[in-house]
């Protein structure tokens, strides 16, 4: 090949692979992490892109430099000379690919092994998923339990037990990278060891039913003595046993119903407003109280006009103790302000 030629497709591979990599730098692909996990899949990303960026734009140059240079001349409609191959050239096109595809899946070994090695002395943490909400449980705190939001402290490794109580669920943060299906049965595990303070959106990415949109929470993330504050003033609180308030918040009541006092307006379920139970409990020929809790642990025996059989779960007699219950009861008939 003459050297023109050869300056030419070098001059076209710098035009598409700058234009390439401004596309791929440009745009804020990923978000910014928050995790060593999430590093280091920015780094495999980020290497996996760099291969391929220098693949096409090497690919286009020669695509293009032969459109230009090869095409068919007007009128022309003679047969084009016939050429056998090039071994030199296959044997390089086939070895140069097969180690960048080599390195790319060794480095996704590494990191993966990496992310999950959870190190010596990892803060336990258990996810727990349902519809339409997520449960925090710290079987290193006494179990302690938050419904609201994951608490985090900074810099340590933390390993999450994950499970589902329904259906299947997907746990993902994307600041942190990582993410795991909740597979109803199984126990699963996650590493992450948070980098950045602040707090970031906890999202189920698997369709779970027809509240999935609104199963989302909350990861702080504060500093090793805070956590510690946080655990003291948790723990304190739960001695104190559970508030309706509280109930109804981490069992995901929100989720699907509408209730002014505790902020929520989702529209998948009836209203739980005191004046529209009193409502559906005459209608159900049954006291207040008791219509409450029949629809919280047998929610399909009464189902109101409009509504479908079979959306809300029924597992919250068996997820929740009676006393939280009670309490639950207690918040939505009034009883508790």
């Amino acid at each position: 090949m003459r050297r023109g030629a050869i300056v030419r497709m070098v001059a076209i591979g710098v035009v598409v692979g700058v234009a390439v990599t401004l596309v791929a730098v440009l745009i804020p692909w990923l978000p910014d992490s928050a995790s060593k996990e999430m590093d280091r899949i920015t780094f495999t990303y980020w290497f996996a892109t760099v291969i391929c960026i220098a693949i096409f734009a090497l690919v286009a140059a020669v695509i293009l430099y032969s459109v230009r240079t090869f095409k068919v001349q007007p009128g022309d409609e003679s047969d084009g000379p016939p050429i056998h191959g090039h071994t030199g050239l296959e044997i390089v096109w086939t070895v140069i690919p097969a180690v960048l595809v080599v390195a790319i899946g060794v480095v996704s070994a590494v990191v993966l092994a990496q992310n999950g090695d959870a190190g010596t002395n990892p803060l336990q943490v258990r996810i727990v998923g349902q519809q339409f909400a997520w449960r925090f449980e710290y079987p290193d705190e006494d179990d302690l339990r938050s419904g609201r939001e994951l608490v985090l402290p900074l810099g340590r490794n933390v390993e999450l037990e994950l499970v589902s109580v329904d259906v299947i669920h997907s746990f993902w943060v994307p600041e942190m990278g990582q993410k795991q299906d909740l597979v109803p049965g199984t126990l699963q595990r996650l590493v992450i060891t948070p980098t950045r303070l602040g707090s970031f959106p906890i999202i189920c990415t698997e369709l779970c039913g027809l509240g999935h949109s609104t199963m989302r929470s909350l990861v702080r993330v504060v500093r090793p003595a805070e956590f510690d504050r946080w655990v003291e003033e948790t723990r304190a609180g739960a001695a104190g046993g559970d508030s309706g308030e509280g109930v109804f918040a981490s069992a995901g009541c929100g989720g699907c119903h509408a209730l002014e006092k505790a902020g929520t307006n989702a529209q998948i379920g009836p209203p739980l407003e005191r004046a529209e139970l009193e409502r559906a409990a005459e209608e159900a020929g049954q006291p207040l109280e008791q219509f409450v809790e029949e629809s919280i642990v047998d929610p399909n025996k009464v189902i109101r006009s409009n509504y479908r059989r079979g959306v809300m779960p029924e597992t919250y007699g068996d997820t929740l103790s009676q006393e939280q219950i009670d309490a639950l009861v207690a918040y939505l008939a009034g009883a508790e302000e």
